[in-house]
């Protein structure tokens, strides 16, 4: 007997906040005592979507609420996140991730737009979101202005304008009705299992969050107010100026003292300021100070914990859809500044408690010390401590493996040394003549990062070989002698740029190693070792900004627009080398959590799990993490880690 179909329940709700969505996250937002469930809007197998008007005390039918909370019938929504987590509230009981579906997921999963809007633009679907959502959410769902028009109200409710309600009620269900259409869209191109237990893991990390030291946060940022009050009224002094903060204004200054300049950005004050001296010198200094601001990612901190005292949404799932890695929000925990206070604990200790001449008179950069601090301001909870574990050397492990350049496979099942060895290898003398300060080793170091994925004398340049002491005459030999150490990595770009041009000219599948390449359906495929695929939605061969014939994709660009985009072999290579990466974290982490190890965050190649004291240990942490996934093979892993109790780079 043929099993019984799972039901679907499609879902969209609209809900009001008196805490800013965007600004803030959906767990501050729906943790707000002012959180109210507005509309929900619902369709049980593709079947006439309704609709609740909960705002004007209609209720959820009992087959609704029963289906929420029945764990065998799969929830789908557009951003799931954000209905789960608002249901939650509203229920007053977590939801379990398990039993929910996200289209913006899935759409993601084929390097689609992540909003439900664009989406359904890219589809071409029949039924579009409605345009006047965005005007209705901003009239009901946010606070409004007191005006003398509306009476001095903060709040409009539905009765204020009964035909905007209902207008937005049609979006509500023509949210879900557009939802129901992409995933029907997108029904050959299932979530698989494995992705779908990671999926839940990382929505389990985000509704777990991590706690914040709320008192080193307060006052980080009151010390960060008071330093730029002081250097403000330094430069003000200085300059008599009115404004010290205004380019316009300083460039005037600086030119009726004989410096004329373009620009004021950091990098141009900084070569600046070694060729000055006085006055001059002095308020480009001054500038660098009110330029550096350290507070933003503690306000961020600030406004968006939780009555917990947690922060919780810091990581979102298929975040980067070139590669499937995690992507940062909120605090972007993905690019906190590194620590490098010797005295770390001591400059935390005077942060937090106020001691903010101590610090001025310790250091010679209280904005750089407060910079260094942020990672320190999330701490673990009561009797536990942080265990920090991270692979290493990863892209450059899954690069040799990949293109099977041996030697570096073997530096990597050895003593790790890759840089003393590319060194060797580039310039033809005795690994045992490079040391750590050696000028050899930091060029092996600087071509190894920048080399890797095509980079030649400008991506050298971006590394900072030129402020490591290397000319630019040395550049491009440097970039040759790197390629010809590294044959097989080489090789392994032009490889993967001829065969994804023959999957999508001649509609073959075609393979490099252990990567599969296929055209499907108006997406070419990129098969990673690990089975997941990679997606670049209608490929084509057009002329590339340097005049020559070369691959093209349509997806989201920097400016955040869906347009045509260039690629070629080392850029298809850097995504399949970090896609891979991920996947070894993401097995990891899965691996990790089952062990008794609660991650509360991740960051890149490393994991952050909350232990309790007693319990666990770095080093099995990383013997966990290091355990070889079937389909690697080959592939030499380690993790190294650390534990404290507050997060910080070791």
């Amino acid at each position: 007997m043929a099993a019984e179909k799972c039901r679907v329940l499609n879902i969209d709700i609209e809900c009001y906040s008196d805490v800013d969505l965007i600004k803030c996250g959906v767990y501050a937002y729906a943790d707000s005592p002012a959180f109210e469930l507005l509309l929900f809007a619902w369709s049980f197998d593709g079947e006439e979507t309704k609709i609740v008007d909960l705002a004007q005390g209609e209720e959820l039918p009992e087959e609704v609420r029963a289906a929420i909370l029945n764990c065998q019938i799969k929830k789908s929504a557009f951003n799931a996140n954000f209905e789960r987590t608002c249901l939650s509230k509203h229920f007053r009981r977590r939801l379990s991730p398990d039993s929910w579906h996200c289209s913006a997921v899935q759409a993601a999963m084929l390097a689609l737009p992540r909003s439900l809007e664009d989406v359904g633009s890219v589809l071409g679907l029949e039924k579009q979101k409605m345009k006047e959502g965005k005007d209705l959410i901003r009239y009901f769902c946010v606070p409004c202005k007191p005006t003398k028009a509306n009476g001095g109200r903060t709040r409009n409710f539905p009765h204020h304008a009964p035909e905007k309600w209902e207008l937005f009620k049609r979006y509500c269900q023509r949210d879900v009705e557009v939802e129901q259409a992409i995933c029907h869209r997108l029904r050959n191109y299932t979530i698989s299992e494995c992705e779908m237990k990671l999926y839940c893991l990382d929505q389990e990390i985000n509704d777990r969050g991590v706690l914040v030291d709320r008192e080193m946060v307060h006052q980080a940022i009151s010390c960060s107010r008071m330093h730029e009050q002081i250097v403000t009224k330094k430069a003000y002094e200085l300059t008599g100026l009115e404004n010290p903060n205004s380019v316009v204004q300083l460039k005037s200054w600086l030119k009726r003292k004989g410096l004329e300049v373009d620009s004021l950005s950091k990098q141009a004050v900084s070569d600046m300021v070694r060729g000055t001296d006085g006055e001059v010198q002095e308020l480009l200094r001054l500038r660098l100070l009110m330029a550096k601001t350290s507070v933003k990612k503690y306000e961020a901190m600030e406004r968006s914990v939780c009555a917990d005292g947690r922060l919780h949404g810091l990581l979102q799932f298929y975040g980067a859809s070139r590669t499937g890695r995690f992507a940062g929000r909120l605090v972007q925990i993905q690019n906190l500044p590194q620590n490098h206070l010797p005295d770390l604990e001591l400059a935390r200790t005077l942060v937090k408690q106020g001691r903010f001449e101590d610090l001025e008179m310790l250091y010679d950069s209280t904005p750089n010390v407060l910079s260094e601090l942020i990672r320190t301001a999330f701490i673990p909870k009561l009797g536990h401590r942080f265990l920090v574990a991270d692979f290493s050397a990863i892209e450059a492990r899954v690069m040799g493996w990949l293109s099977g350049e041996e030697w570096v496979l073997d530096v990597f099942k050895g003593d790790g040394r890759l840089y003393e060895m590319t060194a060797a290898k580039m310039f033809g003398i005795p690994m045992e003549q490079i040391h750590k300060g050696s000028p050899e080793r930091t060029k092996g170091k600087v071509a190894s990062l920048a080399c890797q994925y095509g980079g030649a004398a400008g991506a050298l340049i971006s590394m900072g070989a030129l402020k490591m002491g290397l000319t630019e005459e040395e550049l491009s030999p440097l970039v040759a002698a790197w390629r010809r150490a590294n044959s097989h990595m080489t090789q392994f770009w032009w490889d993967v740029d001829a065969a994804a041009i023959k999957a999508v000219t001649e509609k073959k599948p075609t393979s490099v190693g252990k990567i599969r390449f296929e055209y499907k359906s108006g997406i070419l495929f990129i098969t990673l070792p690990s089975g997941r695929k990679l997606s670049y939605v209608k490929p084509r061969m057009a002329l590339n900004k340097y005049g020559r014939n070369g691959l093209t994709y349509e997806g989201i660009t920097e400016n955040k627009k869906w347009s045509r985009i260039e690629t070629y072999g080392p850029k298809l290579v850097e995504n399949i080398v970090q896609g891979t990466a991920r996947d070894l974290l993401g097995e990891s982490m899965l691996r990790v959590e089952k062990m008794g190890y609660p991650i509360v965050m991740h960051c890149h190649d490393e994991i952050i799990a909350e232990v309790q004291e007693g319990i666990g240990s770095v080093e099995e942490m990383c013997q966990v993490m290091a355990e070889q996934p079937e389909w690697a093979k080959g592939l030499p892993l380690r993790a190294d880690g650390y534990e404290c109790t507050f997060y910080k780079k070791d």
